[in-house]
C-alpha cells in the first residue's frame, strides 16, 4: 500500500475543522480518513509554527 500525502493546504483546513468550526477530533478523522494520530500531530506542528 503506497503512503499518503497531504497538502499544506489540506492540513491546514483539517486543522480549522477542529480549532475554529468545533468539529470533534474522531469525527473530523471518520470524515477525512484520517488517523487520530496524524490530526493530533498536525494541530501540534500547527500550534508551534504553521504548516
Amino acid at each position: 500500500m503506497k503512503r499518503r500525502t497531504f497538502s499544506r493546504e489540506f492540513k491546514i483546513e483539517a486543522v480549522k475543522l477542529v480549532t475554529e468550526r468545533g468539529v470533534a477530533v474522531v469525527q473530523t478523522c471518520r470524515d477525512l480518513e484520517l488517523s487520530e494520530s496524524v490530526l493530533r500531530r498536525w494541530m501540534r506542528e500547527v500550534g508551534d509554527a504553521p504548516l
